[in-house]
Parts: C-alpha cells; structure tokens; sequence
C-alpha cells in the first residue's frame, strides 16, 4: 500500500510535465496565475518538468505552444490543472481518462457547496477518476505548492501574496483562502513550508491518504491539518494512527460551535460533526489539537527543530533575564499540565558558586537585568546536568544592557545541539528582538514571542513524547 500511495501521489509534488487546462493570456485570469507561476518557476530553474498549456482559442502563450484539446498533448502529461468552469470539468476528465493522465488538480468551484446540482457534477466526475484510477485534489481548491519542485497552483499572483521558503513543515487545508493567507503569513514570519495542499471539498484525496503519502516523505518533520470535517472517520483514524508513530501531526478543527459548523457546511459543502467526537478521536490517535491559527505554528516550529529530541517527561525548568516573565511562565506550566522542575541539590548548589550573589538560582533561575551571556551559560548548564529537568524554556530579554547578543544566540544554539534535551526560548520585544529572534531560529531554536507561548509550544512536545511511550 504505501509503494502504491507514494506513486499517485507523486505527479502531484514532482510531475514531469504539467497541463495547464484553462490556461490564458489575459492577465489575473486564475488560468493565467498558474500558468504564470510555472513558467517563472521555471525560468527560475526550480521547476524542471515541461509546461503544456490547453485552450481552444489559442496557438501560444507568451512563446509556449498551446494545445487545442487534451487528446493533443504529449504523452509525457502525468498532472492535470483544470481551472475551466464546473460544467465543462466532466467532459474534460473523459478526456483525460482517455489520454491515461492519472493526477489532477480541480481548482474550479461551484461544485457540491452549491448544492444538488453541484453534487451531480461531482459524483459524474468522481465516477470517471474512480473507473479510471485518477487521482484527484479538489475541486473548488488552491491546490499544490511546492517550493523545492516549482509546483504552485495557488491562483494568486506573487505581487499579491509571497511564498514561504522551504522547510519541513506540511501544510494541508481545506479552506483555499486560508491555505494562501497562511502562505503568506508563514513568508513573512520566516517559517520554511515543504509541501502545502488545499483540497476544497475533498472528492478523492483526503486527509488520510496525504497522512499516508508524508509518513514516507523524508523531508516532512511535522504535518498540520486545517480541517473542517472527515468524511471517512475511520480511514482517517487507521491513517492518523499509521503517522503519528513516525511523525507528529497538528489539526486545527473549526466548526466547533453551532455556528462555526453551519458556517463550514456552506463553504465547503463539509459535515462539521459533533466536536466531543473529533477530540476523543484526536485523543485517541496521537492527533494534537491546536486551538487556534497561531497554536497550530507554534507547535509546527518547534517539532520541525526538535522532533528528534522530544522530552523524556513533563518536568520544565525556566531560565529568565526579568523576574515577571519569569513568574509568567510559571503560570504557563501550570495552565498547559506541565509541571515545574525541582532542581537537584548540586544544581543549586552549582548556580550559586557562579553567580554574583544578587542572581536567583532555582526554578525559574532568573540570572537578572546585569546578566551577560556567560551567566545564561551556567544557568543553562546547570539545567542541562541535572535529572530532574525533562525541558527548558528559556526567556531572553534582549533589551538588558550588558547581553553581548550574537553571544547568547550561540550559546543556546551550542546547547540545543549537543544536549539531549529540548530548548525553546521566549523573546519579548519589538523589531530589534525579532531580529535577533531570527538569527536564533535560523541555529534550531525555536522562539516565542510570550512564556505563554513558549510554554504551551513545549506542552505539545510533551504531549506527543507521552503519547509515543504510551504506544511502546
């Protein structure tokens, strides 16, 4: 089975050539985006397959030949983008079927959201990929993109919305809007997306067969869902169970409320459920829930970095330059159902032989307002050595004046490398912080921009690590 999904799947990350059917010269056309978006991609070298546009009124596109009708493409089409209206998609997966094209992506909409007839459409077109083993990612969808392969459907032009670099995050939603606005945000925020798929309403590939697909995926760490409903609950819990042994996976699942589930029906046609279902069966298979947007990439950053260095418990120690957010952590344990660390004699005992005497060892450590990057080296130390310490939150405030910055960045990137334990750090500020935040996670440190935050970043980690040795 997993040999067989690999294949399907692939055309979709990696195709050798691509037909962009709808494919237009007129500028802001979602025929044109995609096109557009291929052809750059490939002008820029990062996609190495061949660019067939299809359209009946046209001989070229910007000096790319265009075919007239799918029977006329080359053989070597193995992806399918169709961005022509929904009553023209049945006629044209015939043709497809016939061509033996077996991936396609419907971008269209005005498909089963709208209703009976829509739902007629979409059972006619699902009939043919399913007699005719095609693959199908929407319709009614932003479809694929793929910063490594050049693959990008996502119908909005660049000047509009940027795209993330690489990294090892999946991103998988059923919401098309969400999917590019959280494309743009991850771009703007520094956060590296692998493999993104927006899958509308779902006609064939599913959440389970994407979770089946990025369980052999080596450059995926960590696969986040944007769900609105399941309609297969029990192939998506085999498939959820299949994953979350190799790798974690994030849902975050709206429709939560009457409203939110009413709202979800209308946009994608999606049967929101009861929400007490989704948390057991998330309980039940190693799912962790996020509760919102930003929860959802906060756990996403910190299993990209840390996913090979889990905690071996739920006991967190806090290291901290000011005394509030020390205290605000500490909140964070308790609220998130971690627990504080109680350090070792030899630790307190280590901190206090180096540290002046007004720095305060314990748990947290607060190493002060005149702290130098070599007090948070012993702080760190200290909490590194001793076995009571399962993970470290560590908050930098790097507004203190004698903080010798690119000092401390190394620092705790030495220290997230060689210890076996887990490190987030937390850093509060403005523009200045956020740079050095940066520089930071560029050395495979995750960073929040609250305790809350960080904490609740760890909680996850924990959760997931508790939830594998429970497996075992």
């Amino acid at each position: 089975m997993a040999e067989r999904i690999v294949e399907e799947m692939k055309p979709f990350f990696d195709p050798k050539a691509v037909a962009i059917i709808g494919a237009t010269n007129k500028k802001g056309k979602v025929g044109n985006v995609i096109f557009e978006n291929f052809k750059m991609n490939k002008e820029r070298g990062i996609f190495k397959g061949e660019i067939y546009p299809v359209n009946p009124k046209l001989d070229e596109i910007d000096g790319y030949k265009v075919y007239k009708t799918v029977k006329e493409l080359p053989d070597d089409t193995d992806l399918a983008v169709i961005s022509i209206p929904a009553k023209f998609v049945p006629a044209t997966m015939r043709d497809i079927a016939e061509k033996g094209i077996k991936a396609v992506v419907i971008i269209t909409g005005g498909f089963g959201e709208l209703g009976e007839e829509g739902k007629k459409l979409e059972r006619e077109i699902y009939e043919i990929a399913k007699a005719n083993g095609i693959r199908v990612i929407g319709p009614n969808c932003v479809g694929v993109y793929v910063p490594d392969t050049g693959v990008d459907t996502v119908f909005l032009p660049e000047s509009k919305m940027d795209r993330p670099k690489s990294g090892p995050i999946a991103f998988v939603s059923q919401s098309g809007a969400f999917a590019a606005a959280m494309l743009d945000w991850a771009a703007m925020a520094g956060i590296g997306i692998g493999k993104m798929v927006s899958y509308g309403n779902k006609l064939d590939v599913d959440d389970a067969d994407l979770m089946d697909y990025f369980i052999h995926d080596d450059e995926i760490n960590v696969v986040t869902f944007y769900i609105e409903g399941v309609k297969d609950g029990r192939k998506f819990i085999e498939a959820a169970k299949r994953i979350t042994k190799v790798k974690p996976v994030i849902a975050l699942k709206s429709g939560r409320t009457e409203y939110g589930a009413k709202a979800a029906s209308s946009h994608t046609g999606s049967l929101a459920g009861a929400d007490t279902i989704y948390d057991a069966v998330f309980k039940q298979t190693g799912v962790i829930r996020a509760e919102d947007f930003e929860h959802m990439f906060d756990l996403a950053k910190a299993f990209a970095a840390l996913k090979d260095k889990l905690p071996k418990g739920d006991r967190i120690g806090i290291i901290t330059d000011g005394g509030g957010a020390g205290v605000m952590a500490s909140d964070a344990v308790a609220k998130f159902g971690l627990k504080m660390a109680d350090l070792s004699e030899e630790t307190i005992k280590f901190l206090r032989e180096n540290f002046p005497p007004h720095a305060v060892p314990g748990n947290p450590t607060d190493v002060v307002g005149d702290t130098d990057a070599e007090r948070y080296r012993i702080a760190i130390e200290g909490f590194v050595n001793d076995p009571n310490v399962d993970a470290i939150v560590v908050i930098v405030l790097f507004q203190v004046p004698l903080l010798e910055e690119e000092k401390i960045i190394d620092i705790l990137a030495e220290y997230q490398k060689k210890s076996d334990k887990p490190i987030v750090a937390v850093a509060m500020g403005g523009k200045k912080t956020d740079y050095y935040a940066r520089m930071l996670e560029e050395k495979g440190v995750p960073v929040y921009p609250t305790p809350e935050r960080g904490v609740r970043a760890m909680a996850g980690l924990v959760k997931y690590a508790e939830y594998l040795r429970r497996g075992a």
